[in-house]
């Protein structure tokens, strides 16, 4: 597994570029407010400052160095990293592993809601030192407007400057906080955990500044979800100069503050730390850096959304491909839900400082997750429970602490990203649901004993051709039976006779990237059955590859298109194609338990604002026949009918 990694992606400049400019945007830019948010109202002190900067280097060093960077990256699903990547390595060894996975899913997507603001209004707002009544809301609402406009157009061209301008941004940070390192040396003391633990341990209220401190590794989780980007070894060498540009920047800021000890902060200590005649130059590199952290927080919640799909956590809804760069993709919908979740986090906490509150909550369940599904995979990876345990152990008690001090937060904002969170665990759980219950009442038939009667069909000349090829879609996955829907479709509802009948079923693997299929021909020359194994991150597009599959069978002289017709058999013309797609819809024939009521009621809301089942599977609609049939859950008891004679 690892070897693969390092073939695919070996250690390059470009390798090293695109790791600065996709992976690092969100804990690259978490100096602009840490050392803010951990000082807060307090007056300037040692403890504060030494205190404050041991936490910082101690959680970069433990959370993200050791966790994220050597553990947690060698779970690699061919190459793919994620917590959905994760799941999909682990799901079939327990069922309970969907809770982590689902919680920690949601949270990261509610975080995605939280970080642009927080990451624009905090570069935007180093303007008020030159231009103290300058409005800020307005910038940092048109700026990422502007950011969410331009995901439909892919991101391809301007990614290639991401790299060189996340360059520009943590060598900035380096020498900024490196000037501040020489002209106050003493503040290389920091990194002595003991003044951690005394900030902690007796400075009063200290536990709960871990708060502020856990906001310097927000971004460690984007770091494994970008895995299939870079690559285990380019990230791996990257996050050693990217932790060295931050470790220096941070105690360049405890320089300065300990220049103010004793007064109240005033103003942003990271802009402080620059020379007057660098600060609108500074400013400017530091809105790039957090449009960028925007950019990749907004990537990543796309690719989120897609996996969820196709694992059935999420509902169907369009997905566009804008170029064909691998990884570019573009949802309209959960980019119109992210917008509309920037402005009104912009608009109801105005301020960066006010929106720490609401940051840090949900990003710490995410992480809890990890840790769970991560302590199971190094379980099953060592053959040793012993692993797993001290990993679980060890992050849970370090992570508990750090959600137990966000917790405080929750009052002042913090329940903002909790209900979001919540928001889109409850449409999660209610996709997941339904599709068990569906799955579970679905009625199958053996194929085999309708073979005869479809060949007789293909032949009756009394019924009229519906078409010379009819496919369905299928989700049946033993390929020896069949939804008794399908074939109340093709005998009883209408009679349709073709010249041959497919099968097309579409199967996700728990491998990325698999594209395969199996051709089953089940009676020569009039059924076929095609099962299409993808990846959970492979664009269905199962019209062109129904497409690729049939010119397969055509060459090899497997299956013949050509159209049965007489006068158009002889000009050797190829037959039409239909497909049918059965969509289910609640029937009022139903009596269920409240709570399966109110799953199925909610679930068929949400699937009106749902791309149908044609458009999903990418076929060209002006060939699709989509039929509805009632989904009857449990019948309802009939009342007893008594027949009178007048």
């Amino acid at each position: 597994m690892n070897h693969v990694d390092e073939k695919a992606h070996p250690v390059t400049t470009a390798g090293l570029l695109i790791s600065l400019g996709i992976i690092y945007g969100d804990i690259g830019t978490s100096p602009l407010y840490v050392m803010k948010a951990i000082i807060g109202a307090n007056r300037i002190s040692e403890i504060l400052v030494y205190g404050g900067i041991s936490c910082v280097f101690w959680t970069l060093t433990l959370q993200t160095s050791l966790k994220y960077v050597l553990l947690t990256l060698q779970a690699d699903n061919k190459g793919e990293g994620g917590i959905f990547s994760l799941y999909t390595l682990i799901r079939r060894r327990a069922g309970w592993l969907i809770v982590p996975a689902m919680l920690g899913g949601a949270s990261l997507l509610a975080d995605g809601i939280i970080t642009p603001p927080i990451s624009v209004a905090s570069a935007v707002e180093g303007l008020r030192i030159l231009y103290p009544t300058i409005p800020t809301v307005p910038l940092v609402l048109a700026i990422l407007t502007f950011l969410f406009l331009l995901q439909r157009f892919g991101t391809e061209i301007v990614g290639k400057a991401f790299g060189p301008l996340m360059l520009l941004w943590f060598i900035m940070l380096g020498v900024l906080g490196g000037y501040g390192v020489m002209r106050h040396p003493e503040i290389l003391k920091a990194l002595n955990p003991a003044y951690a633990y005394d900030l902690l341990v007796n400075q009063p209220g200290g536990f709960w500044l871990l708060g502020a401190v856990f906001l310097c590794t927000t971004g460690a989780e984007a770091l494994y979800s970008d895995l299939g980007h870079c690559g285990r070894p380019n990230i791996r060498v990257s996050w050693g100069f990217v932790k060295l540009c931050l470790v220096l920047n941070y105690m360049g800021q405890g320089g300065w503050l300990m220049e103010h000890s004793g007064a109240a902060l005033e103003g942003n200590p990271f802009f402080r730390l620059m020379p007057s005649w660098f600060l609108l130059p500074g400013i400017a590199i530091a809105t790039l850096a957090a449009i960028i952290a925007s950019q990749a927080l907004i990537s990543g919640s796309f690719t989120l959304i897609s996996e969820a799909i196709r694992l059935n956590l999420w509902p169907r809804v369009r997905l566009i491909y804008p170029t064909n760069h691998k990884g570019q993709l573009y949802v309209p919908s959960v980019n119109g839900l992210l917008w509309l979740g920037c402005m009104g986090v912009v608009l109801y906490f105005r301020e960066s400082g006010n929106m720490e509150a609401a940051y840090g909550l949900a990003i710490t369940l995410a992480m809890l997750s990890t840790t769970a599904l991560m302590s199971f995979y190094l379980y099953v990876r060592y053959k040793s429970w012993v692993v797993g345990l001290v990993f679980i152990v060890l992050y849970g008690a370090i992570e508990s602490a750090f959600l137990l001090a966000n917790l405080s937060k929750f009052p002042h904002g913090g329940w903002v990203s909790l209900l979001l969170a919540g928001l889109l665990l409850a449409v999660m759980y209610i996709w997941i649901k339904a599709f068990q219950i569906k799955g579970s009442l679905t009625e199958y038939v053996r194929m085999k004993e309708y073979l005869p009667a479809l060949k007789e069909l293909s032949e009756d000349e009394s019924i009229p051709k519906y078409t010379t090829h009819l496919v369905f879609m299928t989700g049946a996955t033993h390929p020896k039976k069949i939804e008794s829907k399908v074939i109340y479709s093709i005998f009883q509802k209408r009679p349709k006779r073709a010249d041959v009948y497919w099968f097309v079923h579409v199967a996700t693997t728990d491998e990325p990237y698999t594209t395969d299929y199996m051709v089953r021909i089940l009676a020569p020359g009039d059924v076929i059955r095609i099962d299409f194994r993808l990846g959970f991150r492979v664009e269905q597009r199962i019209n062109l590859f129904f497409k690729k599959v049939v010119e397969e069978l055509v060459r090899n002289g497997e299956v013949d298109i050509t159209s049965r017709y007489q006068s158009l058999s002889r000009q050797q013309l190829i037959g039409d194609f239909r497909f049918v797609v059965l969509e289910k819809f609640l029937s009022y024939e139903n009596s269920l338990p409240l709570r399966q009521r109110i799953i199925m009621n909610w679930y068929f809301s949400i699937k009106e604002f749902t791309s149908s089942e044609s458009r999903w599977f990418g076929l060209d609609t002006s060939s699709v026949k989509v039929e509805k049939v009632p989904l009857v859950i449990q019948p309802v008891q009939a009342p007893v009918l008594r027949r009178v004679f007048s």
